[in-house]
């Protein structure tokens, strides 16, 4: 470390934590950055890194979970029931409890699942009528 750096942290260890506060508060509005904690420090409007970042958590994400969004009327009950049917076959419910699920939507399906499971359920759910969101 550099002389300079030895003495500027020497009287960060001197100072009060109201001090510090203002200090960093200071140090956002000074250098547009953003020290709160998940945050990646970035700045100005450094694009280039706040894409590689949200990249690279795209990447990381390897469980995914199936949400059911939305189902057809009481007008259309060929495609409820089949979704009703479906909903059993893959969460292992009774019919009651399938029918049920549908009353308080948006609700998880199937959760900690890979992207091709997700994939193929989503693409059952809307051939079969429902909306249904992957996270």
């Amino acid at each position: 470390m550099s002389t300079k750096t030895n003495e500027i942290i020497e009287k960060l260890k001197n100072i009060t934590l109201l001090e510090a506060v203002e200090l960093v508060k200071d140090i956002e509005e000074t250098f547009g950055v953003d020290t709160s904690i998940g945050a990646p420090m970035t700045i100005g409007t450094n694009t280039e890194a706040l894409n590689s970042v949200e990249a690279t958590s795209q990447k990381e994400q390897t469980e995914f979970t199936i949400i059911l969004e939305q189902v057809p009327g009481e007008d259309q009950k060929s495609k409820r029931l089949s979704i009703f049917r479906l909903i059993r076959e893959i969460t292992s419910l009774g019919l009651k409890d399938a029918k049920e699920l549908t009353t308080k939507l948006p609700q998880p399906l199937k959760e900690a699942i890979s992207k091709e499971q997700a994939d193929d359920i989503k693409n059952q759910f809307e051939e079969a009528g429902a909306k249904v969101k992957i996270q």
